[in-house]
């Protein structure tokens, strides 16, 4: 067949669906609606009380809920210190007031006393024509025309050097005043904003471990690990520097007014008319942009638990080849968010045009209406050139505040979505401290009158009018076909959900009156699929001591609890066999232990408190044949002396139980003890017969019972995933050769390897080379991002003219307003000042329209392509990381939760230097350049003396670039592992109720955030030291610019106007220039972000999903083979796992994998797959090497149903159809494998039938129905080879007759290797393989190796029932 390559070419991801030919399908709303009509009121009350998120009014200040005083006085001081800040803006026009007052005055006495050739010239003119007796004031001579005229005093070039020293000196002051303000509130909103984004995460997590269960049934994990890490950092970001500028530029905007009118009410409050125009407008744009990103950010939330479903569930993904379909769903989701996202980009584009045209607009107010207050005498030339720029200024830093209103906005939304969160009641709320608690437990439960629905399912009753009495002490089996109610049993007993009806009574109190946590705590409970924490051996079994007297004892004596409880759950056997012991780590969710290993330490966790009511939720299902009957023996000797209730599908765990119940509907069918249930031949009877062995067989081995060795548990138990480096291996590899010597290894098969010899799988991985991680350079990075934007090369260029325009209208307004400021020096001249300010009106009118227009497109083009380059990032990324092979997520830095939240964390940054931040750099940097050209053209020698000081100021830009660059990578790894931990602990919540472990999850993660914060605090410092440096430089330049510029003045005839060109373009240019290096942040974050995505983009795996080369099997005919295969696992390669592996499938054969726990069933599975390469050795397909073939092609006639079934948010149609070829594969061909893995009728006995939603992860459904859609899955694929890990392990006895019988039918014409440990869904197999230490032991008929009486003969013989139970 031809090979099945990736829809979508991985260099150039669609922008919206996909390509042509993409195997996507359309993705429907995930909201499972709302289904109450059959319900009283009262039941409608309790369910939705269980699932309903209440919305809650929030405002910006809600962020600060968890301030102390200490916070409040500091950020109030920081608040201060801001507007000190601002405010020292909006005084500077003063100096310019002075300044320009100072030049016109000197300049026009200079020139009319060098027309009489100076000043004493003058005075003897004057006296001796004219007979002035009194020539003691100037006010007045005597013209031409015999008519007296005012006098200009006389200023003397000394007189007017030392008045400009004396103001230039206040630039100084003004320096110092600003570096202090600037750094100290920029450092405080820094650090106080790290503390309270650390307090709101600490309590999100902590309002997210105390909701019950049934709010996780609808909130996936993903949108919770988007949430503590995005959201929060929104919110950090919104009330941290970003806040300090946002309240500096309103000081500057409010005291400009201030100055303004104390100088000219009356012009003050004409340019105030064009100021509440500019404001309303503001308010309605940043109104409606607050709206469209908080939409934005559902969509984007909503795509991070499809996210999550994707990556913790990689090895069925990769398996089946969807990663195409599920990144369509997370597409859809983006497309919503990129959608509201672009329309907020016009809002804050108009934000900055409306404010550009205010600005000019109060030009040509001041030069129109100022003039001619001035003519008047109404008003002087210092109060008209203070008004006009410190109005500008004003509007300045109005146009200047659109980037941060967003982080502000954008933090407001995320303060709603987070405290809804927190603010939400919980129904159950375990860390209330409200409810009894009884002094002694006797263990008496009974459900009374029980009437319940799942929350999330409201039209569909699991229990109807249900009652069952459980005595203390007495040992309860609840038996069943799946669905019949028995988990829901165990979910009221926890109080995971409340009834809707009826009671449960612990010693005769209903346990609604019982306190939630200390309820838990007097429970133990194993989970059927069994749930470890990253961490060690000892922390996770020690993690059953919370809450009770050993909670706080020291070390040793946990330690010695520990291994007595690892000890009865038959699990320190192998943790001995670790190299680290109790103290191994076992990953994310304990991945690197297999699951039987995983169910061991879950009873030790389960048993170590020693409690009252112990839960046993198929304790004993992942537990191979040996294991499990020990384990049983030490679950047995713990039921004793405390209430037991089981819940079992193999039957041989429960017989010696005191009382079973048998279940069906939702009902008990029939109920008594293991021997009474066999004699009334009832439906216990039926599934006792179903699970027998043969009768022939088990006549054999009893006869044989008495000459049966003990089973040499030892030996059994080897870690696929974590076992020790064996001294005896036979794999050889001699030094002395340098080759590997088959016959050598045959040798020392039988005796011991000498001290010369090395495993060949040992010398392959001490050859293999670290890799590092790579650096990339800034001009990399840039041409990176350039190359993912060139699909928005047009748009970009468009917009980034658009942003020229709106920039370079600030260096030519340096020509215009000098040149208005000069004409105000004409008079006496009425007309021709008029004349000359005409002109600069109407330019001002013209570049008012301008610079309204391009501000708009600039802004909002740059957010149009911004999102549109950030989802391509986003999906490219999804896409990427699905396509690593296995050993990356084996990784403990690339958990589900890490990766979940590296995807929202980069594209995020990305997102937040494009848009509106974007046009604001690029603006500034063409002010900044821009104003250096026109003051060198207009006043060469000014410009030229203080145009070097532009680099200081970004020399500073870089140095808080590189401060801040390095403080992000930090973070980001520290944040990483930290919202991995949150996701881990919300992904397995209800694991972490029954601990009620909540409050140590929220304090394990809050000293993680310390950490952070506290080595982060000295660099904050350093920041805002630079940062504060680069602001006093401004006005330490403009103080170098008054000075030298009077001296010119003074001494090389420099006129007023091309003083003031100077200072606008370069000075004041630089100043607003520099606002860009407020964006330092968000260039350090995309900086750091980018780096990020270019590495993974980067990454090309071993096993690569996205290849097209390899050879593309043809006319496949499912003969498998082993030779002489040696596997490590990379995570652990000193820990060998298969040694030597060999074993032949022929076409066609059911073949069977069995042995102890950790043999190596699932990783030679993993091999067929190619998860995984073998370091030595081949794996064969048909006789080709299978890593020489096309890996998607080779999938392709491979389907896998794992030990643990996964099921994706969605509807059962979608996740059924997920397993074939074509996406488009008939509903009759759906329907027919729904049938023979017997789910066909339960689906349609649901009200929506094949359209019922599955929830987050399958959390609708119970285990047993999630294995069999997930084997309907596997059948829809029709492979050649068909594997199934445990794939019948989940369901009942009658469900697994049905569903045993139809894969035998679905094994004819293919191959079929099943991992099993239930010995009886295997005995018809052609061929059985004993594997023990990473080789094959045996092999055989059922038959031939009962008659070997070998190891396969003990595993039957332990999992044989009683003979009084057949």
């Amino acid at each position: 067949m031809a090979s099945v390559k990736p829809t979508v070419d991985p260099a150039e991801t669609p922008l919206l669906g996909s390509v042509s030919g993409s195997t996507a399908v359309a993705v429907p709303s995930t909201r499972y609606p709302e289904k109450y009509a059959s319900l009283n009121p009262r039941e409608i009350d309790v369910l939705r009380e269980q699932v309903e998120i209440p919305s809650v009014k929030t405002t910006f200040f809600s962020a600060y809920r968890y301030a102390t005083k200490k916070d409040i006085l500091l950020v109030g001081l920081a608040v201060l210190l801001a507007i000190i800040e601002g405010s020292i803006k909006a005084v500077i026009p003063i100096m310019f007031g002075l300044f320009a007052q100072n030049f016109v005055n000197f300049i026009q006495s200079r020139e009319f006393y060098d027309n009489y050739g100076g000043y004493d010239n003058f005075m003897r003119y004057n006296y001796t024509f004219h007979n002035v007796t009194n020539m003691e004031n100037t006010d007045s001579y005597y013209n031409s025309t015999f008519s007296y005229t005012l006098v200009p005093e006389y200023i003397s070039p000394d007189d007017f050097q030392r008045q400009a020293n004396f103001d230039a000196i206040y630039f100084i002051y003004f320096a110092t005043v600003e570096f202090i303000t600037s750094y100290a509130s920029t450092f405080i909103f820094n650090d106080r904003g790290e503390v309270l984004a650390a307090r709101i995460r600490k309590n999100y997590l902590a309002s997210i471990m105390k909701q019950n269960i049934a709010y996780f049934d609808n909130v996936g994990t993903g949108e919770i690990t988007t949430r503590i890490s995005s959201d929060t950092l929104m919110i950090e970001a919104g009330i941290s520097e970003k806040l300090g500028y946002l309240i500096s530029f309103c000081s500057t905007f409010v005291c400009s007014f201030i100055v303004g009118f104390s100088l000219s009410p009356r012009l003050a409050g004409l340019l105030s008319s064009i100021a509440v125009f500019i404001v309303a407008s503001f308010y309605f744009a940043s109104y409606r942009m607050t709206a469209l990103y908080k939409k934005a950010s559902n969509g984007a939330s909503s795509g991070g638990s499809v996210v999550d479903e994707i990556l913790s569930s990689i090895r069925n993904v990769q398996a089946f080849g969807i990663q195409e379909r599920l990144a369509a769903k997370y597409d859809y989701s983006l497309s919503l968010s990129q959608k509201y996202a672009q329309r907020a980009g016009f809002y804050a584009g108009s934000i900055t045009g409306i404010a550009w045209l205010g600005l000019y607009l109060d030009d040509a107010m001041v030069f129109w209406q100022g003039a001619k207050f001035l003519a008047r005498g109404e008003i002087s030339l210092f109060a008209i050139v203070t008004i006009l720029p410190s109005m500008v200024q004003g509007l300045l830093a109005i146009t200047s505040i659109a980037p941060h209103v967003r982080a502000v906005a954008a933090a407001t939304s995320a303060i709603n979505k987070i405290f809804t969160t927190i603010d939400r009641d919980s129904a159950i709320d375990s860390s209330s401290e409200s409810g009894r608690t009884l002094s002694t437990i006797e263990g008496n439960i009974e459900l009374k009158n029980i009437k319940f629905i799942y929350p999330s399912r409201p039209d569909v009753v699991v229990m109807q009018d249900f009652n069952l009495q459980v005595k203390a002490g007495a040992t309860v089996a609840l038996v069943g076909a799946s669905g019949s109610g028995k988990s829901t049993i165990v979910g009221l007993i926890e109080r995971f959900y409340n009834p809707v009806f009826g009671q449960v009574l612990l010693d005769g109190v209903d346990i609604k009156d019982l306190n939630v946590k200390w309820l838990r705590q007097q429970v133990g409970l194993v989970s059927q699929e069994p749930i470890l924490f990253s961490g060690t051996i000892f922390e996770n079994v020690a993690f059953g001591l919370v809450g009770t007297p050993h909670e706080c004892a020291s070390e040793i004596e946990k330690r010695v609890l520990v291994e007595e409880a690892c000890t009865q759950a038959n699990a320190m056997i192998f943790v001995d066999s670790l190299p680290k012991g109790l103290d191994t780590h076992v990953g994310e969710r304990g991945f690197l232990l297999s699951g039987g290993q995983k169910q061991r330490l879950a009873i030790a966790r389960a048993i170590v408190a020693n409690p009252k009511i112990l839960l046993l939720d198929e304790a004993t299902s992942a537990l191979d044949t040996n294991s499990e009957g020990i384990v049983q023996d030490a679950l047995d000797r713990a039921s004793k002396s405390r209430t037991t209730i089981v819940i079992a599908h193999r039957l041989s765990t429960v017989t010696n139980a005191d009382m079973i119940v048998v279940m069906k509907s939702g009902a008990i069918i029939e109920n008594g003890t293991h021997a009474e249930l066999i004699a009334s031949r009832g439906h216990y009877y039926e599934l006792v017969q179903t699970q027998n062995l043969e009768q022939h067989i088990i006549d054999e081995t009893e006869i044989l019972l008495d000459d049966t060795l003990e089973v040499d548990t030892v030996a059994n138990s080897l870690d696929e995933k974590a076992v020790v480096l064996d001294a005896q291996d036979s794999e050889c590899w001699s030094k002395e050769d340098g080759v590997w010597d088959s016959d050598k290894e045959a040798s020392q098969m039988l005796l011991s390897r000498s001290n010369t010899a090395k495993s060949i799988s040992s010398f392959l991985v001490s050859q293999l080379e670290e890799v590092r991680e790579r650096k990339y350079s800034v001009m990399e990075l840039i041409k990176f991002l350039y190359e993912l934007s060139l699909p928005e090369k047009n748009i970009n260029i468009a917009a980034l003219v658009s942003a020229v325009i709106m920039a370079a209208g600030y260096p030519y307004n340096s020509l215009i307003y000098s040149d208005g400021v000069d004409a105000l020096g004409e008079l006496p001249d009425v007309d021709r000042m008029n004349q000359r300010l005409l002109k600069d009106v109407i330019i001002y009118l013209i570049m008012g329209a301008i610079e309204l227009i391009f501000p708009i497109m600039a802004v909002g083009l740059f957010t149009y392509s911004g999102q549109r380059l950030v989802r391509r990032i986003r999906m490219r990324t999804l896409r990427q990381i699905t396509r690593q092979d296995i050993g990356f997520f084996d990784k403990t830095e690339n958990t589900s939760g890490a990766l979940t939240f590296a995807i929202s964390r980069d594209s995020g940054a990305i997102e937040g230097l494009s848009g509106v931040t974007f046009g604001q750099v690029v603006s500034s940097l063409i002010m900044i350049f821009g104003g250096l050209g026109v003051g060198l053209v207009v006043a060469v020698k000014l410009a030229a003396v203080t145009s070097p000081c532009v680099p200081l100021l970004l020399v500073a830009g870089c140095a808080k670039f590189y401060l801040l660059a390095k403080r992000q990578e930090d973070v980001t790894e520290a944040y990483s592992r930290s919202s991995s931990y949150a996701s881990e602990a919300a992904a397995s919540i209800k694991t972490v109720a029954a601990l009620t472990k909540e409050d140590d999850i929220v304090a394990t993660y809050a000293s993680s955030l310390d950490t952070i914060y506290r080595s982060g605090r000295r660099q904050n410092s350093y920041t805002a030291a630079i940062y504060g440096i680069a602001q006093a430089l401004v006005y330490l330049t403009q103080c170098l610019m008054f000075w030298y510029g009077s001296n010119l003045v003074r001494t090389d005839g420099y006129s007023v106007f091309m003083f003031f060109v100077a200072v606008i373009a370069i000075v004041n240019g630089s100043q607003y220039g520099s606002i860009v290096f407020t964006y330092a942040i968000d260039m350090a974050k995309a900086y750091n972000a980018a780096g990020n995505i270019k590495r993974l983009y980067d990454k090309i795996p071993t096993i690569d999903a996205w290849s097209e080369e390899g050879i593309v099997p043809q006319n496949v005919l499912g003969d498998v083979e082993f030779k002489n295969v040696h596997f490590r696992y990379p995570t652990r390669p000193n820990v060998p796992v298969l040694r030597g592996l060999n074993l032949t499938i022929k076409k066609g054969q059911y073949v069977a994998l069995v042995g102890a726990s950790g043999c190596g069933k699932s990783t030679t599975v993993g091999l067929i797959e190619r998860f995984y390469d073998p370091l030595s050795g081949q794996v064969l397909l048909d006789g080709q090497d299978v890593s020489s073939l096309n890996v998607n092609a080779y999938r392709s006639h491979i389907a896998l149903v794992q030990q643990e079934p996964t099921l994706y948010s969605g509807t059962v149609r979608e996740n059924v159809k997920y397993g074939s070829l074509d996406p488009d594969v008939s509903d009759e061909r759906m329907i027919e494998v729904c049938k023979q893995a017997n789910i066909h009728d339960f689906i349609m006995s649901l009200p929506d039938g094949y359209e019922t939603m599955c929830g987050a992860k399958g959390s609708l459904f119970s285990g047993g129905q999630k294995q069999r859609i997930a084997i309907a899955r596997a059948l829809i694929r029709d492979p050649k080879i068909l594997l199934l890990d445990e794939a019948t392990s989940a369901l009942d006895n009658e469900s697994e007759k049905v569903v045993q019988a139809a894969l035998d039918i679905a094994a004819r014409g293919r191959t079929t290797i099943a991992i099993a440990h239930r010995l009886s869904t295997i005995q018809k197999a052609d061929l059985i393989f004993v594997l023990e230490n990473g080789r094959v032991l045996e092999s055989g008929t059922h038959q031939e190796l009962l008659a070997n009486k070998s190891k396969y003969y003990e595993l039957v013989k332990l999992q044989e029932l009683e003979n009084n139970g057949h």
